[in-house]
């Protein structure tokens, strides 16, 4: 049995395959850019010896480089910084090389010749070992199917424990629909490093997210996703998060102060909604340039109307029968009454952003946050993006943005009120990187901030906020063995092999030295297993903001605070609603002198 995924053999290439790639005139400064023709991902470069073209997919994980960074002559992958030649391709520290294509410039067009790549993404019909129908499965009922066992808010824990049961991948029912539940991690980044081509989000995904109102990058496929994705990945990216750092610093910085005043009179906190309020504050300023500066009030009137999203996505995607479609109920009217305020509020600021826009032309060409980003830029045929896309675009990073970090945040402090010892090297880092301070002083001494990013990982492999992502083949593909037909739904439960100890020693234990030292745990240490922001094409782009937030706000809080739970923390549960949050979590903060 192999754990990758095998599409039908590519010939060898007999000769050269040119095509238009871009015009000269759409490429400025010296890149890089991600571009992508007959299939193949490409980044380019333009280097002193001319235009450079490479395999636009990082060797190690799949990652499109086009949404790197040069930094001198090297090309950056952004997921895990390697580092790659630009004259040459081959990774600097390492033995691997990016495939090189050969580039030429036709008047006033850039082709390129890609007879040296292969189309590992375009799979045809191959015949497995294994058919879905030799595979365990739960007993199910009649048009049903399994429905009736998975309870939503555990539908996590429910997969997982019957992965456990039956030792490996496995099927089930949700009404006629057969799913293809897989945890082995070969099995998981083989599907994850074949998207968009191979795998797409479930079909059924995209309009639900459009009937509420939030399709966007998240729930977009093709070359609509690409225009998007590109945009995501500038708003997000490592180089404008350094031009943003100071005023996350101040957003930071603020929180302590309210913090400070809670901690005066020995409040009880939602420490999961007092995450969000930071989350909030600074994702409104990256994508709206607009300061909504929830931490500085106790009515925090965007979370109340956010939190109906994602508990509605997940009901109607595992729905049997679309009844939201036919009839509203009192919790369909909530949802659509939110959204709408929502829309209200966003209207006003894209107005406002399109006359800022209008007033200052040359603003176009530097675009200062992500919702300018998307008035100015062109879809894949040229057009301007609609405001349904805008909107939609807007709502997801919004949702991205709050509750995600949040609830990792929330968890690492759960975690960390079981484990003094790590508590206290925290507060040791903090002490020794901030001198008092309430922020770090740059995004240099963020970095610093070693032990809180253990801490991070460490928290994400025992509580991810996404342990499940169910995805659809639009081929027949062999994972592994398993022939898998076209339109079939896959679950990925991606939690399973982090909390494995074939993958990790002491698997159940909150140990975030182990992303410090392997060898800590005295046992596995397999960081591949470990994909809390995806992998492949599609890892999630805000992975950069996400672990700076953590970094520093960890940093602060045990910089400045004790902090004690508040109940016993047996009574903590996890909660699934399209993400997995912390429920029953409180704590209480007392000031350090």
């Amino acid at each position: 049995m192999t754990d990758t995924l095998a599409p039908t053999p590519t010939p060898t290439p007999v000769g050269p395959a040119w095509s238009r790639l871009t015009t000269l005139a759409d490429l400025r400064g010296a890149g890089p850019f991600a571009l992508s023709v007959e299939g193949h991902d490409l980044v380019l470069l333009r280097t002193p010896a001319g235009f450079k073209a490479y395999d636009g997919r990082c060797p190690h994980q799949g990652a499109l480089l086009g949404e790197g960074e040069l930094d001198g002559s090297a090309l950056v992958c952004r997921n895990h910084r390697w580092r790659f030649s630009g004259e040459s391709g081959r990774r600097l520290g390492g033995p691997q090389c990016l495939t090189a294509c050969p580039v030429e410039p036709r008047g006033d067009e850039l082709w390129v010749d890609t007879s040296t790549l292969t189309l590992d993404s375009q799979v045809q019909h191959v015949t497995g070992t294994q058919r879905l129908d030799d595979l365990p499965h739960k007993p199910n009922l009649p048009f049903l199917g399994n429905i009736h066992q998975l309870d939503l808010g555990r539908l996590h824990e429910i997969l997982e424990q019957w992965a456990h049961d039956f030792g490996g991948p496995f099927t089930y029912r949700v009404g006629l629909h057969r799913v293809l539940a897989l945890s082995d991690p070969a099995h998981i980044e083989a599907v994850l490093r074949a998207r968009p081509e191979t795998f797409r989000r479930a079909s059924t995904i995209e309009p639900i997210f459009r009937e509420i109102g939030v399709a966007g990058v998240f729930s977009a496929e093709g070359a609509e996703w690409r225009a998007q994705r590109k945009l995501a990945m500038q708003a997000l990216s490592h180089r404008h998060l350094r031009g943003f750092y100071p005023t996350l610093a101040n957003v930071m910085r603020r929180l302590r102060t309210r913090w400070e005043a809670k901690a005066r009179v020995g409040a009880v906190l939602d420490i999961a909604e007092e995450m969000k309020r930071f989350t909030v504050d600074s994702t409104t300023i990256i994508v709206l340039g607009h300061d909504v500066n929830t931490i500085g009030r106790d009515d925090d009137v965007i979370q109340r109307k956010l939190e109906h999203v994602f508990p509605a996505l997940s009901r109607r995607l595992f729905a049997i029968f679309p009844l939201w479609r036919l009839f509203r109920t009192p919790r369909d009217r909530r949802l659509d009454r939110a959204v709408a305020e929502l829309r209200v509020w966003l209207r006003q600021l894209l107005e406002e952003a399109r006359a800022r826009l209008a007033a200052d032309p040359a603003r176009a060409a530097h675009p200062a946050n992500f919702l300018e980003s998307m008035i100015t830029a062109r879809d894949a045929e040229g057009r301007p993006f609609t405001d349904e896309v805008i909107f939609g675009n807007l709502l997801t990073m919004l949702l991205a943005g709050e509750d995600t970090t949040a609830y990792t945040l929330a968890w690492a402090v759960h975690h960390l009120c079981d484990a003094p010892e790590a508590a206290a090297r925290l507060r040791d880092e903090a002490d020794a990187v901030l001198q008092a301070e309430a922020a770090p002083g740059d995004i240099e001494s963020v970095n610093r901030l070693t032990y809180a990013g253990a801490v991070a990982n460490e928290t994400m492999r025992l509580r991810p906020v996404a342990p499940l992502l169910l995805l659809e083949a639009n081929h027949d593909v062999v994972v592994g063995d398993i022939a898998i037909p076209t339109g079939q739904w896959l679950m990925l439960l991606t939690r399973r092999p982090a909390v494995d100890r074939t993958h990790f020693g002491d698997p159940d234990r909150f140990r975030p030295e182990r992303w410090l030292d392997e060898a800590a745990t005295g046992g596995a240490h397999d960081p591949s297993a470990h994909m809390p922001f995806g992998s492949g094409p599609r890892i999630c782009p805000g992975r950069t903001l996400a672990l700076t937030e953590m970094k520093m706000l960890l940093a602060m809080l045990y910089g400045a605070f004790d902090v004690e739970r508040a109940g016993d923390g047996s009574a903590v549960r996890e909660a699934f609603s399209f993400s997995m949050s912390p429920v029953g979590l409180r704590v209480r903060l007392r000031s350090r002198a």
